[in-house]
């Protein structure tokens, strides 16, 4: 069969829409063999037959098994693509516990369905998220007409929000990020480090045609036809002579002379160089939106070129500075020796981003503070921004919460974004935050949780109308979330769970988390 007759036949089969691209992607990753040649490619109907006999049963059947059948699919978002569910300036930046913006609008926009029997926002209500993270509610209540306060300890998170609900001049933008561009090429003319790239790509095209052919290479290895640990070191092993011989002949610095910061120690010599090269170009910029947006452009660039494996860019290791061989692309590959690429690639989906939030903005207010939500003063803070819609909060008060609080010991949620710690300035506050990593999830741990979130709703309510709906988004393992309603002189009126998909780059396992509904008791 062709591809296009197999995803006809596949579809059939299993009683769902499988696509050409689904069955490629079974060719790609060695799931099933690839049949044919010069350049036809066909699926024995056996072949996909065995694959889905022996695969095939729905992500919900499966997650329902593990984590019971109380798991509300229908909030999975599952029928979302990827590309939907970072839209436009969800993802001008990566960041961790980030959830997505469907789940937020479900909750806020005004439809109702079987499981939301009603609305809890009107259009021109005030939101709070007091963990705003990266700014999904922000950028959500922009989209349906709400007002919204953020607050977050993390100076990073904060600028990433405000970035995201900015307003830019995006032909300045646009101008000033091309320019940096050029600058950024003449700034490589002086170096070896273009010339030596092009080089090492032409010689690991080489040998991983010869090694590791795709598809044939990763179905074997599926197969076990090949042991992949030891047959991928052997080859890998054996290509660092031809590495060192370039980066002699090319006279390439890998590792920095200083290893004290987090830019000292996770990118080589010559990229530490060219982020350097771009920052002073950055800071010279007048319009201070310019400037901003195209920082955190820079930001997302650093982070993706740090010295690390493809398979280990959620949860670094060690630095890398040589050829590796890859088990997520099944082949020898190589860390980055130019930010060129990504800040260009970056520079242009920003902006891309960036126009296509503008088209579904309303006209209202976000703003996100940096503090404590435990003690901070809203309406006294914002009112050093916008006095006019401080006052409109102390008149209205704001309706209600929607916020994802951190979780017990799981993310380090300044150390993420270290290098935009290192490169801008920031000054960090790790020692406020609630629930770090570094306290681990033990009982005293957890006691130190209740009251943190606690505290924190404590504080917010003084801002909230007497009907207030809040909403936490929450993986409460250890059963927490009664104890801090309760000492927040809340009632929990309702639990939500929902599985959560694809929720780091490298855990594919079933979990699911709870919007905890709460209002007044």
């Amino acid at each position: 069969m062709t591809i296009k007759d197999a995803s006809i036949w596949a579809s059939a089969y299993i009683g769902k829409n499988v696509t050409p691209s689904n069955i490629s992607y079974l060719i790609q990753y060695g799931r099933i063999p690839k049949n044919g040649d010069n350049g036809n490619t066909f699926v024995n109907r056996h072949d996909l037959e065995k694959y889905y006999d022996s695969h095939y049963e729905t992500k919900a059947e499966r997650w329902k098994k593990q984590l019971g059948d109380d798991l509300n699919w229908s909030l999975s978002f599952s029928q979302y693509k990827e590309s939907e569910t970072t839209k436009h300036v969800h993802r001008l930046h990566s960041y961790k516990g980030k959830f997505i913006p469907q789940l937020v609008e479900y909750f806020l926009d005004n439809h109702t369905d079987k499981f939301k029997k009603t609305r809890f926002f009107n259009a021109g209500d005030i939101i709070l998220d007091p963990f705003c993270g990266s700014g999904t509610t922000l950028v959500q209540s922009g989209e349906l007409g709400l007002h919204s306060i953020g607050i977050d300890i993390s100076a990073f998170n904060a600028f990433m929000s405000n970035v995201k609900v900015g307003k830019y001049n995006i032909d300045d933008v646009k101008k000033t990020a091309d320019l940096i561009t050029r600058n950024l090429k003449e700034f490589q003319k002086e170096k070896n480090n273009v010339d030596f790239e092009n080089k090492l790509l032409e010689e690991l095209k080489k040998i991983n045609e010869i090694f590791f052919p795709s598809p044939g290479y990763k179905y074997k290895v599926r197969q076990k036809e090949i042991n992949e640990q030891l047959y991928g070191k052997e080859k890998s092993d054996e290509f660092l002579k031809t590495y060192y011989k370039l980066i002699d002949h090319y006279n390439i610095s890998l590792k920095q002379e200083k290893n004290d910061s987090f830019l000292d120690k996770w990118f080589l010599q010559v990229v530490r160089d060219e982020i350097d090269f771009v920052f002073e170009q950055i800071k010279s910029i007048k319009n201070i939106q310019t400037k901003k947006i195209l920082a955190l452009v820079l930001s997302r660039t650093v982070r993706s070129c740090r010295a690390t494996t493809h398979a280990d860019l959620g949860t670094l290791k060690e630095p890398v500075i040589e050829t590796y061989y890859c088990k997520k692309h099944g082949k020898i590959c190589k860390p980055l020796f130019s930010i060129l690429s990504w800040w260009k690639r970056y520079s242009k989906d920003t902006i891309k981003r960036v126009l296509e939030f503008e088209k579904l903005r309303t006209n209202t207010f976000q703003r996100c503070l940096i503090g404590d939500s435990r003690t901070i003063d809203i309406i006294q803070e914002i009112d050093k921004k916008n006095p006019e819609f401080a006052s409109s909060i102390k008149n209205k008060k704001i309706a209600g919460i929607f916020s994802s609080p951190p979780y017990v010991g799981l993310i380090d949620y300044h150390e993420q974004h270290a290098y935009a710690y290192d490169l801008f300035g920031f000054e960090r506050k790790d020692e406020l935050e609630i629930g770090p990593l570094c306290r681990g999830q033990g009982l005293e741990a957890q006691k130190s949780y209740v009251k943190g979130i606690s505290d924190v709703l404590n504080n917010c309510k003084r801002f909230l109308k007497p009907d207030y709906d809040v909403f936490l988004v929450a993986n409460d393992k250890y059963g927490l979330y009664p104890q801090i309603a309760q000492r927040s002189d809340m009632k929990i009126v309702n639990e939500y769970k929902r599985p959560v998909l694809n929720r780091v780059e490298k855990d594919r396992s079933a979990y699911a988390e709870i919007i905890f509904h709460m209002k007044t008791l």
